[in-house]
């Protein structure tokens, strides 16, 4: 049994994506929306949508009391967070329970345990699941400790915030001289970004691979795990490229990471979505516990698509009290085929990623057969300046991983963004290096080994995509000309009549209850 009506306390692709899974199940969406979203796809796609404040998100997505306030005067019963903006926080979990509102994701007892690194480590401790050697709950401002627990650890070293996240407040320590001002900075970060100046020692694994698993709890008992994810390559502590399974995890080894990971969500009693990171020690075998991500996670479609799940769908039914269903085989399933994941961001590759912003005057998505590509782009969005750079997913699935890199490389290619400049260039180069191919990477790999080509001469199709997007501008200035001579009269259609609404920048509603059936959307 479904939820009637699902608010979706976020923007951009997550949002579709959600919005998809709903619409399949008969669920009404209802969007919420910053000023400057006004006119986002998600706010298009939904059965109503409610404007919860302007454009930064300290203003609007992050205000717990206006998303609350939003699901109440729509009369939805429940409340999928998405990822990013309020997904991990445990008041607003509080708050959904408070409010009578199902809130989908994990309790918010469980976000706690898990949210603070340290205490995290101490309850993977408890549970048997391996934990990089360190020192826990550091005084910042206690230096004779933290160089004694630093020469048991040993360098190189990582000195880490309790409560961070994002990669940030971490600082690599490669000798003693270095760790006082390491501890300075990461504490420092730490405070300004969370709040919280706690910090933690950790051993650096030099080599080490960033392999992820997915699990799913229900409140009957039910803790599934659906193999794991390969998130090495990555630029300054974020995620770019992921795929499943691991070119590094052998069957064995899979069965170990799981257990670990079910072990992991059994510890705090976790419900819901959830993915358990490791490092994976490449010249060892080992693996240690990262953390745990109580949400859903970008990289999600991958396991989608090698496990035949739709990760949103199991979501809802566990939020409504629903058992999972049972497993076809003891342990975890074996994936079929090899998905692949590239995060497209509005970056200028050749510019050392500076973000870029503005207007998409065209984009022309890949299609063909195992190709997905989920994203906030259309023709005409003005990409805002207040949220995270990216602007879509492209994800595809093939028989084994030689065929996933040349379907994603066939992707790419046939992927056209024009008005803003896209990472996309960056995401073929690393599908032809050869250390990527053979699978061959480690969390610093990217920065250490792997240099951008210089740019290629200019794309003949961007060249045609502009001229095209200015004559349709042309031939649509000349419509509404057109139009505002002839009125919108009685004659005019309902699709008319809101496209001239929308256009004028006015909030549309139903002129009748029929029209919203028609249209599917209103606007509060």
């Amino acid at each position: 049994m479904y939820f009637r009506r699902l608010l979706i306390a976020n923007r951009g692709e997550i949002a579709l994506r959600v919005q998809r899974t709903c619409r399949e199940l008969g669920i009404e969406t209802v969007a919420i929306y910053s000023e400057a979203d006004r006119n986002s796809l998600h706010v298009r796609n939904a059965d109503l949508a409610v404007c919860v404040g302007p454009g930064p998100a300290i203003e609007s997505y992050l205000v717990i009391e206006k998303v609350i306030a939003a699901a109440r005067e729509t009369g939805a019963d429940a409340i999928h967070p998405g990822y990013g903006f309020l997904s991990e926080n445990a008041d607003f979990a509080d708050a959904c329970e408070a409010a009578g509102i199902a809130f989908v994701g994990p309790p918010a007892a469980a976000m706690r345990q898990l949210g603070g690194k340290v205490s995290a480590r101490r309850l993977m401790e408890e549970a048997g699941v391996p934990i990089v050697p360190g020192a826990n709950d550091i005084d910042p401002s206690d230096l004779k400790r933290a160089r004694a627990e630093a020469e048991r650890v040993g360098f190189p070293l990582l000195v880490k915030a309790s409560a961070g996240g994002g990669g940030r407040g971490i600082r690599q320590v490669d000798e003693p001289g270095q760790l006082e001002s390491a501890m300075e900075l990461s504490a420092s970060e730490a405070r300004s970004s969370f709040g919280d100046a706690t910090i933690f020692l950790e051993r650096y694994v030099q080599r080490a691979r960033h392999v992820e698993v997915q699990v799913m709890a229900d409140a009957h008992g039910t803790v599934r795990t659906y193999g794991e994810r390969e998130c090495s390559v990555q630029r300054r502590h974020q995620k770019l490229v992921e795929e499943a399974p691991s070119p590094a995890v052998t069957p064995g080894l899979r069965q170990r990471l799981c257990e670990a990971a079910a072990a992991a969500a059994r510890s705090c009693g976790y419900r819901n979505a959830g993915t358990v990171e490791f490092l994976l020690d490449d010249d060892t075998g080992e693996f240690f516990f990262l953390e745990v991500n109580a949400r859903l996670q970008v990289e999600h479609p991958v396991t989608e698509l090698v496990y035949g799940v739709d990760l949103v769908a199991q979501q809802l039914a566990v939020a409504a009290g629903e058992a999972l269903p049972p497993s076809p085989s003891e342990g975890p399933p074996e994936p079929e085929g090899w998905a692949m994941e590239c995060r497209i961001n509005g970056e200028d590759p050749y510019q050392n990623f500076i973000p870029s912003l503005g207007l998409v005057q065209h984009v022309e998505a890949p299609l063909g057969p195992g190709v997905r590509f989920d994203s906030m782009l259309f023709d005409g969005l003005d990409v805002p300046v207040y949220y995270d750079s990216m602007l879509g997913k492209l994800i595809v699935w093939a028989e084994d991983r030689p065929l996933a890199l040349a379907r994603m490389r066939r992707a790419l290619d046939d992927l056209l963004v024009t008005g803003v400049v896209t990472n996309a260039p960056f995401h073929r180069a690393l599908m032809d290096d050869p250390d990527f191919i053979s699978g061959s990477v480690h969390t610093k790999w990217l920065e250490s080994s792997f240099a951008m080509p210089p740019p290629p001469e200019e794309d003949p199709r961007e060249r045609t995509a502009l001229i095209a997007a200015a004559v349709a501008s042309e031939l649509a200035a000349a419509g509404r000309r057109q139009g505002a001579a002839a009125g919108a009269g009685p004659g005019a259609s309902r699709w008319t009549r809101a496209a001239r609404s929308r256009a004028s920048g006015l909030p549309i509603r139903p002129v009748s209850p029929g029209w919203r059936r028609a249209s599917g959307r209103r606007q509060a």
